[in-house]
């Protein structure tokens, strides 16, 4: 049809207001998930830190969640739509996190990587690979700037690392979780100011381990401002 994608191209570029929701929607996915690792305990498993992180999305004034949580651990992140399991987190474990609140109407989405007791040095090769990436969109996804340049100047940097992007680099967020515009090197698209995108690179190793790292970001006019603000620095957690 004609009509196919108006209002939803329409929507791409927020107003005050709606901006304002979803900055209240980071704020809330925040603060759950600082609190929920350091609420991880012996003997929790994938389902209970995921409740653990509904729990304190509810509390903390989400009308719900963007979509279903995803936390996985060991070789579970390697699958990026995982769905929590009965599995235990254990020492050594690398523990993946996908999460947003929704605070009247509105999404955020973010993704966290954490370990549990110790990090091995391919692990902590691939966690700066992606921190570095996701920087690097931060810093060039701005008003003005045209999307396939840039995706593809990120698909260059996997393929010297030997690595392919399987899932698009990100998205936009609003009133659905997933909205105009993709983030991939097939969509000709120039970004706007004040366009609500989620940047999320990730690396995948099958049956071993992932590693994913996702702000909800603002594109503003000389870069992004991530609204999702929880610390990305390489996080070691000791089970208690």
């Amino acid at each position: 049809m004609e009509t196919d994608g108006i209002i939803e191209s329409q929507r791409i570029v927020k107003e005050d207001y709606e901006i304002d929701k979803i900055k209240r929607a980071c704020e809330i996915s925040d603060k759950a998930f600082e609190t929920t690792i350091n609420n991880i305990r012996k003997g929790m498993t994938e389902k209970d830190l995921a409740f653990e992180l509904n729990f304190q999305m509810i509390k903390n004034g989400a009308e719900g969640f963007s979509f279903e949580t995803i936390v996985a651990s060991g070789p579970n992140s390697s699958m990026p739509h995982a769905v929590p399991t009965d599995r235990v987190i254990e020492e050594t474990d690398i523990v993946l996190f996908d999460f947003g609140a929704k605070y009247n109407g509105y999404c955020s989405d973010c993704s966290r990587t954490i370990f549990i007791g110790d990090v091995t040095e391919k692990q902590k090769k691939y966690y700066e690979f992606v921190l570095e990436e996701q920087k690097k969109g931060i810093e060039n996804f701005k008003d003005g700037t045209n999307l396939k340049t840039i995706v593809k100047n990120r698909e260059t940097d996997y393929k010297l690392e030997g690595l392919n992007l399987i899932h698009a680099i990100g998205h936009g967020v609003g009133l659905e979780i997933h909205e105009e515009p993709f983030l991939r090197s097939t969509v000709d698209y120039i970004l706007k100011k004040d366009t609500i995108i989620a940047i999320e690179p990730g690396v995948y190793f099958p049956k071993e381990f992932g590693i994913r790292i996702e702000d909800t970001c603002r594109v503003l006019k000389e870069r992004c401002e991530p609204l999702t603000k929880s610390n990305k620095n390489l996080k070691i957690v000791k089970l208690k």
